[in-house]
């Protein structure tokens, strides 16, 4: 992977990273309930949850590529339609909200990282999103495996440490996300927009 390529997939992933989701939001949660040790379980389950999506995708994204070399542009222009869609979706979402309550306390660490492995795994949509992210950066002339490595550790362990922070941060960031929720959806929703726009016309 070239480094120029590798800087715009770190830019494009932190600030995939920063967008609200499920496991954001069950990192938020947990940290709020049980503390940010606690919720590293929870972290780290979310993490290898990432990692298996995107071996999936980068494997379909393979088979497509020993089917035909012109297979990725049109994956490129049909995952770019769909990133402008979920920057729509999220332009127009609710704000955020966090809801918690001490009843709701998870006993151990494997029960944690069960939860945070399930969030990402369970969510079909983010299969989907990989199989629109991933080909925008994947050059068709080099090995597939060692981008797949350099993507998948990239993203891992930037969601690890934003997934933290949200841990750590979760009761200083519960009001910040009540006021500026629609703000904040409507800027990631704009940015994806753009994102999906530009993204296939580069080469």
């Amino acid at each position: 992977m070239a480094m120029h390529v590798w800087l715009i997939y770190l830019v494009a992933v932190v600030g995939l990273s920063l967008t609200p989701g499920p496991n954001s939001l069950l990192a938020l949660t947990h940290g709020a309930l049980h503390g940010h040790r606690k919720a590293l379980f929870t972290v780290a389950g979310g993490a290898v949850g990432f990692v298996a999506l995107i071996a999936l995708s980068m494997l379909g994204i393979g088979a497509l590529l020993q089917a035909s070399a012109g297979a990725l542009t049109v994956l490129k222009w049909i995952g770019g339609a769909y990133l402008i869609w979920l920057g729509i979706q999220l332009w127009r979402a609710a704000p955020l909200q966090l809801h918690g309550s001490a009843s709701g306390a998870v006993a151990g660490g494997a029960a944690l990282f069960r939860q945070g492995l399930l969030a990402a795994v369970s969510n079909p949509k983010v299969l989907l999103f990989y199989g629109a992210f991933l080909p925008q950066f994947i050059d068709p002339h080099r090995e597939l495996f060692g981008q797949f490595v350099v993507m998948a550790a990239t993203f891992a362990i930037v969601e690890c440490l934003v997934e933290y922070l949200l841990a750590r941060m979760a009761h200083r960031i519960r009001p910040l996300l009540a006021r500026a929720g629609r703000r904040f959806n409507r800027v990631c929703g704009g940015m994806f927009a753009l994102m999906g726009a530009a993204l296939p016309m580069t080469r």
